[in-house]
């Protein structure tokens, strides 16, 4: 009995043979010559006893004959009756209890080139929404989770909250990510990626440090994607994932996306777009007949694609590289587009040379920023908006933090542009806010607070976001807010009003790492493409390119940016930047369509400043 259900079930089988063969010995031995029939051979004694063993009902069939007949006919059918009763039994409390460890999660999963999920947040439901957004065209496709929770629990949420799965099918299984035993439940070894989610605790990356451990001892060569909360654990955790791990800076990215968001209106739209798998995202595309042609030619090639810089044969990621680079037989295309297969070479559409200005850039006057609140990544921002802004430029921070007042005398002997200054008062106090005189600041930076509860921190958050709001719609204000949820489900609350008006938040993060686990070489696009010391994308007005008021297509847009040692990807329409949810950006055109730009109209380009 200790060995389970199978044994049980042997045994059993074995017992019944030995009942029948054992009743039909006998049957044929006290009754080989019925009263009413023929001679009864061996063999059919042994039916004989079969039909008793299984059928209780066939005992009142035996009538006359011997009385040694009907006895061993009668216990025949008691013993079918019991092994058959236990055999019911057995089956039953085994079927139960394999539906009882199915039910727990503990089963391995079967499914080869899928995608494992280790670990539990609230980033899982837009992890598991953007896979099953890029596994569209996939007829069969799956995604393994593992976390500490109940099995049917996760099944539910993510049923409640990702809504349909599509062609994509979603695997739970309960178990610890931290413990090698129970990571072999989502058979990470056939796995074809790996995204790692850690939470928010404090000790997140030690947690992220032990499952990239687990993970890489599975001698799995997929590809690993994770976060790490502290800029400081960087070097232990890429020990740790190996060469096959691709992880981001949180905090560093986070404070690149404030300060880009912030300082350009339009441009969260656009990083938005990139970073999800709904409209267009990028690809990377080997042509092999652009071999030896300049990057000016393969800007020009593609329709419905948009080109803006080269990957290397040795890894290497140039962003909006020189006209006159020749492109290597083994370099890949960078491209924006609406699918992999999109990516197509056309012939150009043509280009109207008449149109096309060269306006020299405006010269860049100084800003006003201000900070309300203080975490570990407001010292990235200030370095960041020192790196953006011109010398001349001040920012006014407002926080109530142990760490504000310090972090601040540090940061004053290492900026060069910037004027630093600090108010200690609560950056939620709408008398606080009004005499700071809002109306004078270019860019506002709402952060939440990480020495409270992260909760507490969001609804402080939300309240000064709120009075912002307010304050712009009465002052008429034009500056642009930008502000920090700790928890998406906060962001969800506070609804986006305006593309000036952008809430950061994991979600970012988790599309990030979500497109890095589909395209690993994305990892570098995305470090080159929010880095400040190469090109980053700009919305720079239309005048400098085309002349406004005149019909023309993207095609003469594209060649008056090439001029311009930029790479164009798509335009912003001043008339319909107030209408959600794309804010007038149009990103990534057909170069043939025609399009008339207005004064204040914008053309979305990869430039190095």
């Amino acid at each position: 009995m200790s060995k389970g259900t199978s044994a049980l079930v042997a045994w059993l089988g074995l017992a019944s043979v030995a009942v029948v063969l054992a009743g039909g010995l006998l049957v044929w031995l006290v009754d080989p010559n019925p009263a009413d029939g023929e001679p009864r051979g061996f063999f059919a004694s042994v039916w004989q006893a079969v039909l008793h063993a299984l059928d209780p009902g066939d005992v009142a069939g035996d009538t006359g004959g011997h009385w040694e007949f009907v006895a061993v006919a009668f216990l025949i059918t008691i013993g079918g009756i019991f092994i058959v009763t236990a055999f019911i039994g057995v089956l039953t409390t085994g079927l139960d209890a394999k539906l009882q460890e199915l039910r727990k999660g503990r089963s391995i999963v079967l499914e080869t080139g899928h995608t494992v999920i280790l670990g539990w947040s609230d980033q899982v439901f837009t992890v598991i929404g953007e896979l099953v957004e890029a596994n569209g065209n996939k007829r069969r496709a799956c995604v393994a989770v593992l976390a500490d929770k109940d099995k049917v629990e996760m099944e539910d949420e993510i049923r409640a909250k990702v809504g349909d799965l599509r062609s994509t099918s979603v695997v739970c299984r309960t178990g610890d990510p931290l413990d090698p035993d129970d990571i072999a439940l989502v058979n990470i070894a056939e796995a074809r990626s790996v995204i790692i989610l850690t939470g928010s605790g404090h000790d997140r990356d030690a947690h992220l440090v032990k499952m990239l451990l687990s993970v890489t001892k599975a001698e799995n060569r997929c590809t690993i994607v994770g976060s790490v909360a502290e800029q400081s654990n960087m070097p232990a955790a890429r020990l740790a994932g190996g060469p096959a791990a691709y992880l981001i800076d949180a905090t560093s990215v986070a404070a690149r996306l404030i300060v880009q968001t912030c300082l350009q209106s339009g441009l969260s739209v656009v990083y938005t777009d990139l970073l999800d798998f709904g409209g267009d995202e990028i690809y990377v595309r080997h042509e092999p007949s652009l071999a030896g042609q300049p990057y000016s030619t393969a800007l020009h090639s593609y329709r419905t694609s948009a080109i803006f810089g080269v990957r290397q044969g040795n890894g290497t990621v140039l962003l909006n590289p020189p006209g006159d680079y020749r492109i290597a037989d083994g370099d890949h295309l960078l491209a924006i587009s609406a699918d992999d297969d999109t990516v197509v070479m056309a012939p150009p559409a043509p280009i109207h040379h008449e149109l096309i200005v060269a306006g020299p850039d405006p010269v860049p006057a100084p800003k006003r920023a201000l900070i309300l609140g203080w975490n570990q990544r407001a010292v990235g921002v200030v370095q960041q908006l020192d790196q953006y802004l011109t010398a001349g430029s001040e920012v006014v921070v407002v926080a109530r933090h142990h760490d504000v007042s310090l972090s601040l005398k540090r940061l004053a002997a290492e900026v060069r542009n910037l004027s630093l200054s600090l108010t200690e008062d609560d950056s939620a106090d709408r008398a606080v806010l009004e005499s700071l005189g809002i109306d004078d600041f270019d860019h506002v930076i709402a952060l939440c607070y990480d020495d409270v509860d992260r909760q507490v921190a969001d609804s402080r958050t939300l309240v000064t976001l709120l009075h912002l709001r307010d304050m712009e719609q009465k002052l008429d204000g034009k500056f642009s807010i930008v502000s920090e949820m700790g928890d998406d489900r906060n962001r969800q609350l506070a609804q986006v009003t305006q593309a000036d008006d952008f809430i950061v938040s994991d979600k970012l993060l988790s599309l990030m790492t979500t497109q890095v686990s589909e395209n690993p070489h994305l990892a570098d696009v995305f470090g080159r493409l929010f880095d400040a010391g190469g090109s980053e994308i700009y919305l720079k007005p239309a005048e400098l390119y085309v002349r406004a008021g005149h019909p023309l297509n993207f095609q003469t847009v594209l060649e008056a940016a090439r001029l311009r040692g930029e790479s164009a990807v798509g335009y912003r329409l001043a008339a319909n930047a107030q209408a959600a949810p794309a804010y007038g950006i149009v990103l990534n055109p057909d170069k043939a369509a025609s399009v008339t730009f207005a004064p204040d109209d914008r053309v979305i380009v990869l430039a190095k400043d």
